[in-house]
């Protein structure tokens, strides 16, 4: 195939192709997670309500949805890597401005500081939206039959940014090394505990970009003259397309479901099990290398033997099997547990309800973004990652604020809920797979 003008460079090399952009994915994913464990602290120096930690995390969600859609066509018309480089340009700024909120609020007043932390967050969510971009990149270099190892791969890079960033993120804020900075900055630069993360984020996002610019190749495929349309015709088109539309509302309902139960996770293990921040880190440190080996090495095995179809039925499965015994663990345990005594019965089926999640996670997040892959052609493969990751991305903004009403009146309600919500997911898949 001739490579199509505009083309910056040709992918002869698969392999190396789907290193580079996992491992520019990784990078960025890293900056991520490093600001994790500082978000809700941060909000908190605002002296402001708790409730703006879900609007914060709610407007990023937002923005990434808007943003999906338009970031995938773009990358249909104009190409992978411009995208790509673009976004993780914008995500470096977006993390400065946000590691200086602080000093706008402290010169400017307490409303000033949280509006300039609303802004760093929507425009770090719009820049999120490049995960499409990154989607179709791989759909672009791999053959289909290994799509779903290669998309598992991605995976992978997300669950290390999560298991990695949040403890370096704990490292930059933390005194020692808070002290050394402030010494050694100059004095115009913010040197505390939540801006030296923010500040780190910034710096591996620009360190992502710099390594797509010189390693990432644009791949060799064949682009169509792509209509422009607004958000809501391409959403549209995609539910009139029957190959997508059970996927996009697959995307939405596992998003709402994942995503709340995962908000509200911390509080269940404080509330339940009397955890604190060190034991809430391990167990999800737990989670997410379960996560990376299931989506690392699991699902790319599986996917060569059974169909990515009866993969996604079932990881759906799993996951609404998890998520109805996850807020019964401590009696679950002690009752079909009591013979354990490395840990106490009541963590043993934590830990059991926590592998079964990841596995129905990694599974069913896996199979949906191949068959995501194969139902839409080669030159609109860009937009329909774009429709499916801003499904996702609604999904996120309408999960945690509707788990965490749940759980105030019961705390079990989130998790059951979410598992009520995933048994539309997996009829749909079932009636795909027959």
């Amino acid at each position: 195939m001739a490579v199509p003008e505009g083309a910056t460079a040709e992918s002869r090399q698969p392999k190396r192709a789907l290193a580079v952009v996992v491992g520019i994915v990784f990078v960025d994913l890293l900056g991520f997670g490093v600001v994790i464990p500082i978000l809700p602290y941060y909000v908190r120096s605002f002296a402001v309500s708790d409730a703006v930690i879900g609007l914060l995390a709610a407007s990023y969600s937002l923005m990434q949805f808007l943003a999906a859609p338009t970031l995938g066509r773009l990358s249909d018309e104009r190409g992978r890597r411009p995208v790509i480089l673009l976004s993780l340009l914008g995500g470096g700024i977006a993390w400065t401005v946000f590691g200086v909120a602080g000093e706008v609020g402290a010169v400017g007043g307490t409303a000033l500081g949280v509006a300039v932390l609303f802004l760093s967050r929507m425009l770090a969510g719009a820049m999120g939206g490049n995960i499409a971009a990154a989607n179709a990149y791989i759909a672009d270099v791999t053959a289909p039959e290994r799509r779903a190892g290669a998309l598992g791969l991605l995976g992978a890079s997300f669950s290390l940014g999560f298991i990695f960033g949040p403890a370096l993120g704990g490292l930059a804020a933390s005194g020692p090394v808070v002290a050394a900075a402030d010494a050694a900055l100059p004095e115009f630069v913010p040197t505390t505990q939540y801006s030296l993360p923010s500040f780190l984020a910034a710096g591996l996002s620009l360190s992502a970009m710099m390594l797509a610019f010189r390693y990432l190749e644009e791949p060799n495929r064949r682009r169509g003259s792509v209509e422009r349309k607004s958000m809501l015709d391409t959403f549209r088109e995609a539910l009139a397309d029957p190959k997508l539309r059970g996927l996009v509302i697959a995307f939405f309902l596992a998003s709402v479901a994942f995503s709340g139960v995962q908000v509200m996770f911390i509080p269940f293990a404080a509330d339940i099990y009397g955890y604190g921040t060190t034991e809430v880190a391990l167990f999800l440190t737990y989670i997410g290398v379960l996560g990376a080996l299931n989506q690392g090495v699991l699902v790319g095995r599986l996917s060569r033997v059974v169909a990515p179809s009866r993969l996604a039925v079932a990881g759906a499965a799993l996951l609404a099997a998890a998520l109805g015994m996850l807020p019964f663990s401590p009696e679950l345990g002690r009752a079909l547990l009591p013979w354990v005594s490395v840990v106490s019965p009541e963590l043993a089926w934590l830990l059991v309800s926590g592998a079964v999640l990841s596995l129905g996670n990694g599974l069913l997040n896996v199979s949906l973004s191949t068959l995501v892959s194969t139902g839409a052609s080669a030159d609109r493969q860009g937009s329909a990652f774009g429709v499916t990751q801003g499904a996702g991305s609604l999904g996120r903004t309408v999960g945690p604020p509707l788990m965490g009403v749940l759980y105030v009146a019961t705390y079990w309600s989130p998790f059951i809920v979410g598992a009520l919500v995933i048994l539309p997911v997996l009829g749909l898949l079932a009636q795909r797979a027959r």
